[in-house]
């Protein structure tokens, strides 16, 4: 009974220790979403200012024609596979590589943001189309260019013939989910611009001279246009990244809770029993 008593004892205070870390853990994850999540809407307006400056010019210039905005035979695909660097995170990461496999992203090439999605792809074997960045938390407006620049001229050079950007999508603080985007061709840039064309509120079109032309400028503007959601998207993840490791820590660390109330109950059980045992071996032996 002595020996059970203290194994229930080492059992309580490994739960308790556990615990602590797991709400260690939550506090860290707790400061890092609210800093990830004010990175996240920082970066919305310069995206949207962009795009929106795209497409003026292509509503501009009535013949206006760019290889990004032409959709052509898919023989090839590509997706950007935004995930996290680190684990305890719940269904955080597994959730968002189940999508792709459902959307068919192993078929084609891979290019993975996160040390998970970088494991993940590495050992299955699918096709990498760059591992420079191995880590979406220190993923720069720099990465973020020269991830553009990757995609957009493997694009150009028919290397693949769709891009499209899969990462968790940051709902509500208790709320994350998987989400694809198509990048690649720029198919909703022409239904923006029809969208605004037959919109009664559309502003009458411009007479604007753009040098060297608008098809140069708008090529040139792609990229920032690119990076700009690859940058929004991997902020967005890390975000969602964090909240989803806010609320499994909290989830463990009542678990633990409830684990310590049980061992508890057990430990009073089993020093009750101990006592009881001892009182009956003295009144049996003061009647002997």
């Amino acid at each position: 009974m002595a020996g059970s008593m203290k194994d229930i004892k080492l059992r309580i205070r490994s739960v308790e220790s556990t615990m602590q870390i797991t709400k260690a853990m939550e506090l860290v994850a707790s400061s890092k979403l609210r800093r990830a999540k004010d990175r996240a809407d920082s970066t919305r307006p310069y995206y949207q200012q962009i795009y929106r400056v795209l497409c003026e010019i292509a509503r501009s210039n009535t013949d206006f024609s760019s290889p990004y905005t032409v959709h052509r035979e898919v023989k090839k695909h590509c997706m950007i596979v935004i995930a996290g660097d680190r684990g305890l995170a719940g269904g955080f990461n597994n959730n968002l590589f189940k999508a792709v496999a459902a959307a068919g992203g192993e078929n084609g090439c891979v290019l993975p943001i996160g040390r998970k999605a970088l494991d993940y792809y590495t050992r299955r074997g699918v096709e990498i189309v760059s591992d420079a960045c191995g880590s979406a938390e220190n993923t720069t407006i720099s990465s973020c260019l020269e991830i553009a620049r990757v995609i957009c001229d493997g694009f150009l050079a028919g290397d693949f013939d769709t891009v499209s950007i899969a990462y968790t999508a940051f709902n509500s603080m208790l709320s994350q989910s998987p989400k694809i985007v198509d990048l690649l061709p720029l198919e909703q840039l022409r239904k923006d611009i029809e969208a605004l064309a037959e919109s009664e509120e559309a502003p009458s079109r411009e007479l604007t001279l753009y040098e060297p032309n608008t098809e140069e400028l708008f090529n040139l503007l792609i990229y920032d246009v690119v990076a700009g959601m690859v940058c929004g998207t991997v902020r967005e993840s890390y975000a969602s990244e964090q909240a989803a490791r806010r609320m499994a820590m909290d989830s463990a660390s009542k678990n633990a809770g409830e684990m310590i109330e049980n061992l508890n109950l057990y430990y009073n059980r089993a020093r009750q029993a101990a006592i009881t045992q001892e009182i009956t071996e003295i009144v049996a032996g003061a009647e002997a």
